[in-house]
């Protein structure tokens, strides 16, 4: 009796010689996994590490250009994973349950600050955004799924940043390119290090105006089962709605959802 071939594969499925893999897309894979462990590289490092030639990599990069799963950045020479790489990964988010775990504590966080809740995760030196549930405000913050944001300039890259651990944020504050947005941005390592230091001390970080004219954002840490900062929920809206005087209140209802979420994921 013939074994019963599974749907979804050929005949030959079996059978696990090179001849069933395609070498190019292999490469393009082994490629953008290297991007993703190094946050962004110039094509040179990256050819070097891989063993490639640096054409070969380069005509490699510019075909997932074209679909935004990896994106160039002129200031710096480098190459870095792409928002489009997370319209693909979003399949995996919702399937393994971090944005859907997030999504009723979002929800419970915007009604009980009356403010726009978000949870970002980080990529390289930015700030990737998965989900968000919208206040009812007429004015309000809003940052689609897939929206990317320096590291430096926002609230829940600076929440990020004040978890990892000091031989890396010296790592990244020696090599980042902390961008002026606003005259409120924190545009020095020292300002930028500072502040990462008070966020620390309170368990949730600050944005006032430091990427965009008028609007603020209070943001906590979400830890996983080891331990480690894996994502960040915060609230943003204008400043007329989040002034200084709201901060500790709004400080604390934010790190308050972030363990709820921490514990969803097995952080004791």
């Amino acid at each position: 009796m013939s074994e019963k071939r599974a749907r979804g594969r050929p005949r030959a499925f079996h059978d696990k010689t090179a001849q069933n893999t395609i070498q190019s897309l292999d490469r393009a894979m082994r490629i953008l996994e290297a991007l993703s462990e190094a946050g962004a590289a110039p094509l040179s490092g990256l050819a070097g590490g891989l063993g490639e030639s640096p054409a070969t990599v380069y005509r490699v990069l510019v075909t997932l250009q074209a679909r935004d799963i990896v994106a160039f950045d002129e200031a710096s020479q480098s190459w870095a994973v792409g928002a489009g790489a997370f319209h693909i990964g979003s399949a995996f988010l919702r399937r393994t349950g971090l944005a859907e775990a997030a999504r009723p504590i979002l929800r419970a966080l915007m009604e009980e600050t009356g403010e726009t809740a978000n949870l970002g995760i980080a990529r390289g030196a930015e700030v990737l955004f998965l989900a968000q549930v919208e206040t009812q405000e007429s004015l309000r913050a809003f940052f689609p799924p897939g929206t990317l944001s320096p590291l430096h300039a926002s609230g829940i890259g600076k929440a990020l940043l004040a978890q990892l651990e000091p031989e890396r944020l010296a790592r990244y504050l020696a090599s980042a390119a902390l961008t002026r947005f606003t005259e409120r941005t924190l545009a020095t390592r020292q300002a930028l290090a500072a502040d990462l230091e008070a966020t620390r001390a309170r368990g949730y970080a600050l944005d006032t105006e430091e990427k965009a004219p008028g609007m603020a954002c209070v943001a906590a840490p979400v830890f996983d089962a080891l331990g480690e900062a894996v994502a960040v929920l915060s609230v943003s809206g204008p400043v007329s709605r989040l002034p200084a005087a709201r901060t500790a209140e709004i400080g604390g209802q934010v790190a308050a959802a972030a363990a709820r979420l921490s514990r969803r994921l097995g952080a004791p």
